[in-house]
């Protein structure tokens, strides 16, 4: 409070000019005591005058305490972490061992239930040791003591670090002054609090040495024990702490004789005041201190939880973000200083110790090739409640961390937890199919995968040319040529996904992932020249997992929350983090996407992460150039999954000396017996299967897609064989499909027609969609030569004069006469092609040949061809 900072100005040489302290201070204490007695010294009225405008004023509040983190276990909620500046627990009367209490009395204010908040006797003597300089202020009672650590502990909720310093400094000084002030503040709580009250107070409040206050938390820290439960040499040896908390803690054994023999006086005092009695006195005497230690070691901070240390540490991260601690992010920090918090979360300790029990086995943080990491997050859909964040390397977040030790939670964002994110790959095309869809285009509609080079102004953003010439490559061969959408979805086909977005619009589709929940983690805007597409922005994985959740959702977006509720220091219960949820895509193409994500585990890139235990699942594989980082994202109707596994230095360029991995990438190694390529799909396919057993999150069917969707802006490409390369190019731009010359090739149209187009005629493509067109160079055209009646042999001979391949010929055998004659064995009967119709010298030929009268083909080379 700003009254305790009153100082009346030149105090102590005023005042010693008067009269000394000592006899001073008995006149100011008999004069607040009893007010009515007649003082006839002037110095003495001018004292009490100066006393008399001291503050008076002083409140036992709650002390800061600890802050509880819970997690769900089995449905109920257990601690999994304690964080405090202080480690204090505050008890009532009850919970405190009458041994404690008598010590206290005893050791630091044996007349504490006869005087009214200040001792005379106990000042009186303290008062001559200043003025003599043979002693310090001293002379403080459990009241005047209660005093200053409640202006310590106001002190250290200053708002800046120099305030609080000052503060301290004032709460803490050496003087007579601040004597003076303590005494007149004891004798306030003296009026306004019972003795028990203030006993109690002084308890709660004090300090044991270290971070260690209270006497809860003490008893729990040196002795294993509630306060409750304290013995009575236990008892002694606490209060024996108090006087000097650094030189006589229990923590460590070379206290112990000083501590010792503070205790066997407090022993005595004890006796001597008829609390104990003697044989209780010299038992306690007796025992050795060594033989009641039982220390509890320190459990302050997300380094000594139980379970979930990064998740422990992205809580205490949020909690400028918990509006239920205050109304300003200051605010909240002081409060979340001053302790006493229940922090109940989202974390599923269950699903999350399978998690991270497999990432253990797969993904070992003793490897030492390159920097392996591994993350594995999951959400659930339409809440954002975070269920699971596991990662590979242990959490420390001291200097002496090692290799396999990190501070850095490679699930979040670099603001919550240090990590810039990594690049997501393929998992990225969700938005540019996102996109495609809200744009009217369908699943059906048909791409070009041809690995080519795109033009610097092929791409748009708002309409503007943008980016420079981009010349994407396919993961293997075999994925060009034309294909459905849905099919480049399902083998994750960069270059068609490329051709995609070239008919969309850059800023679009980063406006969709923006929607979804993702940005960079580094906290940079996220990038959209032409190559974002498949994936090079750096995001971290619980970003991934809250847009693939979208889709989970029916296309809600829901920003990941950990915290369900917070119960303050007053035991009342406050909100968690709320809900934020949007609808960021239609319902309809929320479906839709999840109709062809859902073939990537059944038919496509991540067959082999599907449990198949019944439950639908939808997603998306990433892998970066080299194979630095790998992902796979799914979600089921209930619950979203993103794992993450790869270099956390980056690719080769990016690499510190220190790395051993060279060049190596997780397709070229074997980690744990399989390929590092594959780490990322065993890790998701256990922690899904453990999740979907689970009924509460066990998902259902999703909706179906929309019809019209899956066809999308689609056309049938016409036949234009046959025709002029103009006539084709102007009937095909009236379909709104692009013209491309293809050239010339072999056909046997005629020369300088259109011999055929890519896709072909009778093909389901999107509009806009290029149709590459053929001409003929007319060097395959000839005409059928008759060969009916001619034997096999010379038939053959025939045909390839006619530049006609024997390859492309085959045989149809009919029942022939045994004799000469009409039905001659080994003759042909008749051709297809029929004689003198034209035809391509690539075209497959068909000669029916007379047999055996049975019509099977004569054995033993009867009839040669």
């Amino acid at each position: 409070m700003s009254a305790l900072k009153v100082k009346p100005s030149g105090v102590i040489g005023g005042l010693i000019g008067l009269v000394g302290f000592s006899v001073l201070a008995g006149v100011l204490v008999t004069a607040m005591v009893t007010p009515a007695l007649a003082v006839t010294s002037s110095a003495a009225k001018g004292a009490i005058g100066i006393f008399d405008n001291l503050p008076d004023y002083i409140q036992i509040g709650g002390q800061s305490q600890r802050n509880e983190i819970y997690a769900l276990r089995g449905g109920a909620s257990v601690p999994i972490a304690t964080v405090y500046d202080q480690n204090r627990q505050e008890v009532a009367w009850d919970g405190v061992s009458q041994f404690v209490k008598d010590a206290a009395v005893a050791g630091e204010d044996r007349r504490f239930y006869q005087h009214g908040g200040v001792d005379l006797q106990s000042l009186l003597r303290a008062g001559v040791g200043f003025v003599t300089k043979t002693g310090t202020t001293g002379g403080s009672t459990l009241a005047m003591q209660l005093v200053k650590n409640i202006r310590v502990q106001q002190a250290l909720q200053e708002s800046t670090p120099a305030k609080i310093k000052a503060a301290y400094a004032d709460a803490i000084k050496a003087t007579p002054d601040r004597k003076l002030a303590e005494m007149k503040l004891a004798i306030g709580l003296e009026k306004r609090y019972s003795k028990n009250q203030i006993l109690l107070a002084y308890l709660n409040i004090t300090g044991f040495g270290g971070v260690t206050y209270g006497i809860e938390a003490a008893a729990e820290r040196y002795f294993s024990v509630t306060a409750k439960d304290v013995t009575l040499a236990q008892a002694a040896s606490l209060v024996a702490i108090v006087q000097q908390p650094n030189d006589q803690r229990l923590d460590n054994p070379a206290h112990y004789r000083v501590n010792k023999l503070r205790r066997d006086i407090i022993l005595g005092d004890m006796l001597e005041l008829g609390k104990i009695t003697q044989k209780q006195h010299d038992e306690a005497v007796a025992t050795p201190i060594e033989s009641y230690i039982k220390l509890s070691l320190p459990n302050n901070g997300c380094l000594n939880a139980a379970d979930a240390k990064f998740f422990c540490d992205y809580v205490v991260r949020n909690v400028p973000n918990l509006t239920a601690l205050g109304a300003s992010k200051t605010e909240r920090a002081a409060n979340w200083t001053h302790g006493g918090y229940k922090i109940y979360t989202s974390l599923d300790l269950d699903q999350q110790d399978v998690a991270q029990a497999q990432i253990n086995k797969t993904t070992p943080n003793t490897e030492t090739r390159f920097a392996l990491g591994s993350a594995a997050v999951a959400m659930q859909p339409g809440t954002g409640k975070i269920l699971v964040m596991a990662q590979n390397k242990d959490y420390n977040n001291t200097s002496e961390a090692t290799p396999a030790q990190t501070s850095i939670n490679y699930s979040t964002d670099q603001a919550y937890g240090g990590s810039t994110g990594f690049q997501t790959g393929s998992t990225y095309k969700i938005f540019t199919l996102t996109d495609w869809l809200q744009n009217g285009h369908g699943l059906q509609e048909r791409v070009d995968g041809t690995p080519r080079t795109f033009a610097a102004n092929s791409f748009k953003c708002k309409g503007q040319p943008t980016g420079s010439p981009y010349a994407p490559k396919n993961d293997s061969g075999g994925e060009g040529g034309s294909r459905t959408v849905l099919s480049a979805t399902t083998n994750s086909v960069n270059v068609a996904f490329v051709a995609m977005a070239q008919k969309l619009d850059l800023c679009d589709i980063r406006d969709d992932a923006i929607a979804m929940g993702v940005h960079r983690a580094d906290g940079k805007e996220l990038d959209y020249y032409p190559s974002t597409v498949l994936g090079v922005n750096q995001i971290a994985p619980l970003s991934m997992a809250g847009a693939i959740a979208t889709i989970g959702a029916g296309g809600v977006y829901c920003a990941p929350t950990a915290v369900d509720k917070v119960v303050g220091p007053d035991g009342k219960e406050l909100p968690g983090q709320e809900k934020d949820c949007t609808q960021a895509i239609d319902p309809k193409i929320a479906a839709t996407v999840a109709y062809a994500l859902k073939t990537v585990f059944t038919a496509g890139t991540a067959t082999s992460a599907n449990p198949r235990d019944g439950v639908d699942l939808v997603g998306k594989t990433g892998t970066t150039d080299g194979s630095y980082q790998n992902w796979l994202i799914g979600t089921t109707t209930k619950v979203a999954l993103a794992v993450w596994v790869g270099n956390i230095q980056g690719d080769p360029a990016k690499r510190t000396a220190k790395n051993l991995g060279g060049e190596q990438s997780l397709r070229q190694i074997s980690v744990g017996g399989a390929n590092g390529y594959s780490l990322k799909f065993t890790i998701f396919k256990t922690a899904i299967k453990s999740l979907n057993a689970n009924p509460a999150y066990k998902g259902g069917a999703f909706p179906a897609p929309d019809s019209a969707l899956l066809a999308g802006r689609s056309a049938i490409v016409p036949s234009v064989v046959g025709q002029s390369p103009a006539a084709a190019e102007a009937l095909l731009t009236s379909l709104q499909f692009n013209y491309a010359d293809g050239g010339p090739e072999a056909s046997a149209q005629p020369a300088g027609v259109v011999s055929r187009t890519d896709p072909p005629a009778g093909t389901s493509t999107s509009l806009g969609q290029t149709v590459t067109v053929y001409t003929s160079d007319g060097s395959l055209a000839t005409t059928m030569p008759n060969v009916v009646g001619l034997d096999v042999q010379k038939a053959n001979s025939t045909l390839a004069s006619y530049g006609f391949s024997p390859s492309n010929v085959t045989y149809t055998w009919i029942a022939g006469s045994p004799t000469p004659g009409p039905n001659q064995t080994c003759t042909v009967a008749s051709s297809n092609p029929a004689a003198g119709a034209a035809a391509s010298k690539q075209d497959p030929i068909t000669l029916t040949v007379y047999g055996k009268p049975d019509g099977s083909e004569p054995g033993g080379g009867a009839c040669p061809h």
